[in-house]
């Protein structure tokens, strides 16, 4: 039987459990970000580590968000499966998508639509300890007045699978895509930066191809948005580019984090 509600697995170690804390930790991240002049995104790319070391990178794209799109009512986010093997693409099987800042209901006519696809499905064990999308949730939260959510994990699955399921619902009115992605991983701090880099200059390029599977952890999630994006003639704008070297301070062994927006 499929859980009413998925909980969250990573308070208190991603960011805090506490809600009076939370609020005020995505609230103080939110202030200090000052990403750069960009239109409302149609989508965006934001990273999925703990707030300590993400967070400013990812609050560049929600005060973005907050900033051009409040009237967003639906997200549909792909992140990557870190800890469960699957095939195609995972939907949570729940109701609602829990934080300490309370329920996000799931979009069960969207989760439909998305349903439609070949290879998509549900795994509420793939989505349980899972937190690259939960890890989103109270930034969106903080940023929009309600929204209802379709949450995805990728599995074994190519990019070309993956772009007819975002592009379902890119540019669609009152609709967010979220891409969930942190880029490389565990290389010194000046290599981070050139490799994350090219990184950056791929996505602004809408070239999947540049991408390899040291270039992010969500390449899967990230080669479909930059495949859909090209069909639909979208841009894409960097908003923020650091590693955990510049928000957390050891250089020797960093991960590097993105913030994109696409319009």
């Amino acid at each position: 039987m499929e859980p009413r509600v998925r909980p969250p697995a990573v308070a208190g170690a991603f960011y805090p459990a506490d809600p009076a804390r939370l609020r005020a930790e995505v609230a103080a991240l939110l202030a200090a970000a000052a990403p750069p002049a960009a239109p409302p995104p149609a989508a965006l790319i934001v990273p999925h580590a703990g707030y300590f070391y993400s967070g400013p990178v990812a609050a560049t794209a929600y005060s973005l968000l907050a900033r051009t799109r409040p009237e967003v009512r639906r997200v549909v986010m792909v992140g990557p499966s870190h800890f469960a093997w699957l095939d195609g693409l995972a939907l949570p099987g729940a109701g609602a998508l829990a934080t300490p800042l309370g329920e996000v209901p799931a979009d069960s006519e969207a989760e439909a639509r998305a349903r439609r696809h070949p290879g998509v499905g549900a795994s509420p064990a793939a989505h349980a300890r899972e937190h690259s999308l939960e890890v989103q949730l109270p930034f969106l939260q903080m940023t929009l007045a309600g929204f209802s959510a379709v949450a995805l994990l990728c599995g074994q699955v190519q990019p070309e699978q993956v772009a007819p399921v975002i592009e379902e619902f890119l540019g669609e009115e009152g609709t967010l895509v979220l891409i969930s992605s942190d880029l490389t991983h565990y290389l010194p701090y000046e290599e981070a930066r050139r490799r994350d880099e090219e990184t950056a200059r791929a996505v602004e390029r809408l070239d999947p191809g540049g991408l390899d599977q040291d270039s992010a952890c969500g390449l899967v999630g990230v080669q479909a948005l930059l495949l859909a994006a090209r069909r639909r003639g979208l841009g894409a704008t960097r908003l923020d580019l650091r590693n955990s070297g510049d928000t957390a301070g050891d250089r020797h062994r960093v991960v590097g984090y993105g913030a994109f927006a696409l319009a």
